[in-house]
């Protein structure tokens, strides 16, 4: 093997342990494709994780919870947070099954929340909460007010009923998620939401 032989086999060998140990640096620049495209929709605890929820609730005690949004789209989108709140019989909103399928509950919102999240950003909010109500009847409860982060909304006319199977009275306290449809300027279920199973307890 002559010199010039050499010269080219040292070049080989250096160059390919030099991208070797460049290949961790490079895999931090390399843009790979996305291929998913997708929103996140969360809701945590008090102290910001997924436990401890509110379960059991008393009459006009605060609870705190965080409700997040997490953009995976490629865009800017423009979200809509409606706040529901049903008894066990009332319109659930689906988010399981073709999109196309899934729809959001029929309720009206108490409250509307928006939001613009860049893409590959979050929002998060701290949401309280408090219930007005009284037991009208050993076996029924009504509702007269929902406070949300000191707002005031009116329940007049919701109810929840006993039941004797899981022994509570029932509320689900939801989040639908809506983003805004640029093409035809409203905006669309985005097939997500979040909610909160509640037990409304009372004193007999």
């Amino acid at each position: 093997m002559n010199l010039q032989e050499y010269k080219v086999l040292f070049l080989t060998v250096v160059s390919v342990l030099a991208l070797l140990a460049a290949s961790p640096a490079l895999s931090r620049l390399l843009v790979y494709p996305r291929t998913e495209f997708f929103t996140e929709l969360w809701l945590l605890g008090p102290n910001r994780m997924a436990e401890n929820y509110p379960y059991n609730v008393t009459r006009n005690q605060s609870y705190s919870v965080y409700l997040g949004i997490g953009n995976r789209l490629g865009y800017t989108a423009y979200y809509l947070v409606e706040v529901k709140f049903r008894n066990r019989t009332q319109s659930a909103p689906t988010s399981f099954g073709p999109i196309a399928n899934r729809t959001p509950s029929s309720l009206p919102s108490f409250l509307n929340i928006t939001a613009f999240v860049a893409d590959e950003g979050t929002w998060e909010l701290p949401l309280t909460f408090s219930f007005d109500y009284t037991n009208v009847t050993v076996s029924q409860v009504e509702f007269h007010s929902l406070t949300l982060n000191n707002i005031v909304l009116d329940m007049t006319g919701y109810r929840s009923a006993w039941n004797s199977t899981n022994n509570d009275f029932y509320g689900n306290l939801f989040f639908e998620l809506w983003i805004y449809n640029s093409t035809t300027s409203i905006f669309q279920y985005h097939a997500r939401f979040v909610s909160l199973r509640l037990n409304m307890t009372v004193t007999v």
